[in-house]
């Protein structure tokens, strides 16, 4: 779970400066390589979210968002604070046991 919580970081910021090449704020030489590493980390995100989703058990409902927070700028914060949250419960429900 923190291991798809680090790519769900990195793969948000790697959307967010694939953005700024678009916008022209990044030279667009870059764009193979950035493209490419984005990509990779996409796939790494799909994968990861669907094995937390079944570790967590969530519902289809829920991995859909967290899904489709991957296409939105900046959603990727948001999944951060689930994430965490969801570490947090995890860590709480094994001390108790």
């Amino acid at each position: 779970m923190k291991y798809f919580r680090i790519i769900s970081f990195v793969e948000g910021l790697s959307y967010l400066i694939i953005l700024c090449v678009t916008f022209g704020l990044i030279s667009r030489d870059y764009v193979f390589p950035l493209g490419a590493g984005h990509g990779a980390l996409f796939i790494l995100y799909l994968i990861l979210s669907l094995q937390a989703s079944h570790k967590q058990k969530w519902s289809i409902i829920t991995w859909l968002l967290i899904f489709l927070a991957s296409i939105v700028p900046f959603a990727f914060i948001v999944v951060d604070t689930f994430l965490k949250r969801e570490i947090l419960k995890d860590e709480a429900a094994q001390t108790n046991t």
